[in-house]
């Protein structure tokens, strides 16, 4: 079955279940599902019943697709997000974004907890992404093309949207919330980085790196969706001296939750000014 049709299948599958027509949609990261709390929910689905859908398998990560309203916004919130690492197909891994898209969803917004390089950071502390470097193995647009799902190729100057990261920063400052702005690396992993690959991605020009967000932004851009991105930083891994003595997912967890009542603040108040 091609993609297209696979795509069409499960958003008649979804439509047929809820009754919102979502405008927004928010994938949230390692140890940010509880964000999911703030929305009035309308409908939940687990990924298990959906039709094309594959299942997490990474603690921390939810396994349902929430319907509701936030910020007086109808959304759809992903709880858990698919991973290239955990074995999936780069197509399984950006799917939802493909649904999302022919679901209405005009702006995306991801979250993602990563690693710092930049110099000033601290454990906790928020970045708002302004652009990526792709090392991920593939990427989600490699193939034949179909057009029905976005060009050949998409433009990718304004990936992060510009006018979403003024908005999100003006917000930031006006609550008193400490942030940064900055270039998000993506790596496959799981491994975490090593200290010469942490100074390697600080040289190229990168401020946080993690293992997820990439191609879902990618695959949102093609489709014609305005994006924007949040990074927990959980660990800081350049310069070398400030680099954490240990690491683990655990503590990124840990790290994630309870920087995540200020990513919440700053996506809620984005979303009540768009």
């Amino acid at each position: 079955m091609e993609l297209y049709d696979k795509i069409q299948e499960t958003v008649q599958y979804i439509q047929a279940q809820i009754s919102l027509q979502p405008t927004i949609g928010v994938i949230l990261g390692s140890g940010l599902g509880n964000f999911a709390k703030e929305i009035e929910v309308k409908h939940e689905l687990s990924y298990a019943e959906l039709p094309h859908f594959t299942n997490s398998t990474v603690k921390g990560h939810g396994g349902k697709l929430i319907f509701g309203t936030l910020g007086g916004k109808q959304v759809i919130c992903m709880s858990g997000r698919f991973h290239y690492y955990e074995g999936h197909s780069i197509e399984a891994v950006t799917f939802p974004v493909r649904v999302m898209q022919f679901l209405g969803v005009e702006i995306l917004m991801v979250s993602n907890a990563s690693g710092g390089m930049k110099p000033g950071m601290a454990v906790g502390d928020i970045m708002i992404i302004t652009d990526h470097i792709n090392l991920q193995p593939e990427h989600p647009l490699r193939g034949s093309n179909d057009e029905r799902l976005g060009p050949r190729f998409p433009e990718m100057l304004n990936a992060y949207d510009h006018e979403l990261v003024a908005k999100a920063a003006a917000i930031a400052t006006s609550k008193g919330i400490h942030f940064h702005k900055g270039v998000y690396v993506g790596v496959q992993g799981p491994t975490f980085e090593t200290p010469a690959e942490y100074k390697c991605f600080h040289l190229m020009g990168g401020d946080a790196v993690g293992m997820s967000t990439v191609p879902e932004v990618i695959v949102a851009r093609h489709g014609g969706m305005k994006v924007f991105a949040l990074s927990v930083i959980s660990d800081i891994g350049y310069p070398e001296e400030a680099m954490d003595a240990k690491i683990s997912h655990e503590i990124v967890l840990q790290k994630a939750a309870a920087a995540e009542p200020v990513m919440t603040d700053i996506i809620k108040g984005l979303m009540e000014v768009i």
